[in-house]
């Protein structure tokens, strides 16, 4: 059974503490009114893709996407940057729908293919996205400039 569908604007409030949940969980401050502006601003602005699990009327969890393109290829790739479920809620499938929804607009948007980084100390990630046919991409060095 499908649970989980696109993001809309009045996802808002749940989805911002959501968003804050998930932020707080890389070890970033609570700020649940910064949170919802942030997602207003890509939902309104359409910069990336949101799609969020449900149950009984509550959100669950949600994956964020944005667009990016491989020049190699010429075509569009979709950056799984964002996915999160709460932990009472964890266990039951969702990160699996919530995949599968990314899969779903990558076909859709005839893209060649969805990425992703997660930390190597992440076992749970590090089992779920081989186990959703994610291949991991270890010959090349991936490097970060940070302005901050």
């Amino acid at each position: 059974m499908k649970n989980t569908r696109k993001a809309i604007l009045s996802d808002l409030p749940e989805l911002a503490k959501l968003f804050d949940q998930y932020r707080f969980f890389y070890h970033k401050p609570s700020d649940i009114p910064a949170a919802e502006n942030f997602i207003r601003e890509r939902i309104e602005n359409k910069d990336s893709e949101i799609f969020v699990a449900e149950e009984n009327g509550k959100l669950t969890g949600f994956v964020q996407l944005y667009p990016i393109f491989s020049s190699t290829r010429m075509q569009r790739y979709w950056l799984l940057n964002d996915l999160y479920v709460n932990e009472n809620y964890r266990g039951k499938g969702y990160s699996k729908e919530l995949i599968n929804e990314s899969k779903e607009l990558c076909r859709s948007s005839k893209a060649c293919g969805i990425l992703l980084e997660t930390a190597k100390s992440n076992e749970v990630g590090n089992q779920l996205y081989p186990a959703c046919g994610f291949e991991l991409y270890d010959s090349v060095n991936f490097y970060e400039w940070s302005n901050s």
